[in-house]
């Protein structure tokens, strides 16, 4: 299949031609479409995972206290929340040991499991709030992987435009 077409009126302007690719672009197609299916599994997986983690917060009853720095009255149930909610936990926390952490309190001090379990609970908040970045991770690179699985499959589909110069004698 050759098309030839001038570029421009001169006469010896160069002339492309649209050809065949010198090899087979199969391979090239294949990663385009298998780049799209691993896009469109990071994004479920990711979006599963969002919400997995936030039933399992909701599943707990943790209400944000009046004292919180924002989202006071909410269900912990996202990472903003989580992240409030485990802020406050060290603020109580601090407050009833004179500011000072579990590792700080003696041994036979009566605030220190207190201290421990609030130190446990932000521990595991915070966890949670890392799994709300990975899903989000996640789903943002299934969008990614998505687009460069198009572009690869449109170049593979692309013409390929060869142009050859015409030397005036």
């Amino acid at each position: 299949m050759t098309d030839d077409t001038t570029l421009s009126g001169d006469s010896d302007a160069t002339a492309a031609t649209i050809e065949p690719p010198a090899r087979s672009l199969g391979g090239v197609k294949v990663v385009g479409w298998l780049g799209m299916l691993a896009g469109i599994v990071l994004i479920v997986a990711g979006i599963v995972v969002w919400i997995v983690v936030s039933a399992q917060l909701r599943a707990e009853n943790i209400v944000v206290p009046d004292d919180a720095m924002a989202f006071q009255g909410a269900t912990v149930a996202g990472p903003f929340t989580a992240y409030v909610q485990a802020d406050i936990i060290q603020h109580h926390a601090l407050g009833l040991s004179d500011g000072k952490t579990y590792a700080e309190l003696p041994m036979d001090d009566p605030i220190r499991a207190t201290v421990m379990d609030a130190s446990f609970l932000r521990a595991s908040l915070f966890t949670s709030v890392v799994s709300f970045g990975v899903a989000a991770f996640a789903m943002g690179m299934g969008v990614l992987s998505i687009m460069f699985g198009w572009a690869l499959r449109r170049l593979a589909l692309a013409p390929v435009i060869v142009k050859k110069a015409s030397y005036a004698a």
